[in-house]
């Protein structure tokens, strides 16, 4: 299985210019695309996002060509400070005065919730890739919102899965207490008890806190065989150490639901070895994968995780999508987005269903041990591949307005 996974089929990197090499017939709206970048800069989520989303959309553009129709496509970001009421005037303001015509990243799910009700009344595009929770494809879907890179309902079928098949059949949660970790904890949730599990406690944390002493202790008084972090980013990171500091690892498995490489690699591999996580993308999968990778590490500084890649994947699927509708008209590229098949450096055969959701193959990885690694950022190895029919929510799941019963 492993060996499969890293060695993929090679699909064509886009090579600079591409749009130069395509036909140049179309019209836009401004003369102009504007793509917007809205994500944490500054947070406890700026590791994960921040820089490397806005160098990640960069990447796309310039890759792309820098121009559609011979018009310039110009990238602009923003800081919504994990607060939704920033992100969505943020939004607002783009789509009405800043000419933008996609936002791309939107770390934090109640940001992006709150710029997904944006963009269905603005008639504009939006593509989730740093948020997980599953309303960006139910109760805030439009034809003009697209979830990419992951989502609760996924990372839940991957390591809560695995977990709770394995014999992790009590659970007690660590949950970031807004949208994000309450909607991952709820999907968890449902996966141990299909199981036959049970959950005997949760205790919710703002987002950000640095004491995690009376989360760990009641997580550690519950019992539970496993104690899942329904959490990313530093919250996970200060979670897991406070968890071995007051020996909850000696007798309870954590399940880190939201792991990224960043977080591997800040914990170092001592702490973080034999950590299980469901990502859609790792850097060292295949020559293509590594070659976006060694790119990205150079303008930004560090490898790039799923999410960095769905920025690049989704940006320049978005303008493929212009390309091909003739047109910057919202209703029209929304059509090409989900008639277009997605082949590239991040997925084999990704495809944009009508609730918005892309659907592609998630992986379960393992993080290696000290002795495992051959260098910097070797921090994953394959467990298993999760097809795209399973990963994701099923159509008959959905409760999108969109999608016909």
């Amino acid at each position: 299985m492993g060996k499969k996974l890293l060695h993929w089929a090679a699909a064509s990197v886009v090579a600079a210019g591409v749009g130069s090499a395509q036909a140049q017939s179309g019209t836009l709206s401004n003369d102009v695309v504007r793509i917007g970048v809205l994500t944490d800069i500054s947070g406890v989520y700026a590791d994960i996002s921040g820089k490397g989303a806005v160098e990640a959309v960069k990447m796309a553009v310039e890759d792309f060509g820098g121009k559609v129709f011979g018009k310039n496509i110009e990238v602009v970001f923003a800081d919504h400070q994990n607060k939704a009421d920033v992100g969505a005037a943020k939004a607002r303001e783009w789509f009405d005065t800043g000419g933008v015509d996609m936002i791309n990243d939107l770390a934090n799910s109640g940001v992006a919730l709150a710029v997904a009700g944006v963009a269905k009344e603005k008639k504009r595009h939006v593509i989730v890739n740093n948020a997980s929770n599953v309303g960006v494809t139910n109760a805030q879907c439009s034809p003009y919102a697209v979830h990419y890179a992951y989502d609760a309902y996924s990372l839940a079928h991957g390591t809560g899965k695995a977990i709770a098949e394995g014999g992790g059949d009590t659970w007690f949660f660590l949950t970031v207490d807004f949208a994000f970790g309450i909607g991952l904890e709820q999907q968890v949730s449902e996966v141990v008890r299909a199981n036959k599990g049970r959950v005997v406690g949760a205790a919710r944390h703002p987002l950000g806190t640095t004491d995690f002493s009376s989360y760990v202790l009641q997580a550690q008084a519950s019992k539970a065989k496993i104690v899942g972090l329904a959490s990313t980013g530093n919250d996970t990171i200060n979670a897991i150490k406070a968890a071995q500091e007051f020996g909850v690892t000696k007798n309870q498995k954590l399940a880190a639901l939201l792991l990224w490489i960043q977080d591997v690699h800040s914990l170092g591999l001592q702490t973080a070895q034999g950590l299980q996580l469901t990502n859609a993308w790792y850097w060292d999968m295949n020559d293509e994968s590594r070659a976006f990778a060694r790119r990205f590490q150079q303008r930004v500084g560090h490898m790039p995780n799923m999410a960095h890649a769905g920025d690049y994947s989704s940006t320049m699927h978005y303008l493929k999508s212009v390309q091909a509708a003739g047109s910057d008209d919202p209703d029209a590229v929304s059509a090409k987005m989900r008639e277009l098949p997605i082949s590239d450096m991040f997925t084999r055969n990704g495809k944009i269903r009508a609730d918005g959701r892309m659907v592609h193959d998630m992986y379960l990885w393992e993080v290696k041990s000290p002795a495992e690694s051959k260098g910097p950022w070797d921090y994953l190895k394959p467990v298993k591949t999760i097809p795209a029919e399973q990963a994701f929510m099923p159509l008959s799941q959905s409760t999108c307005y969109l999608v016909k019963k």
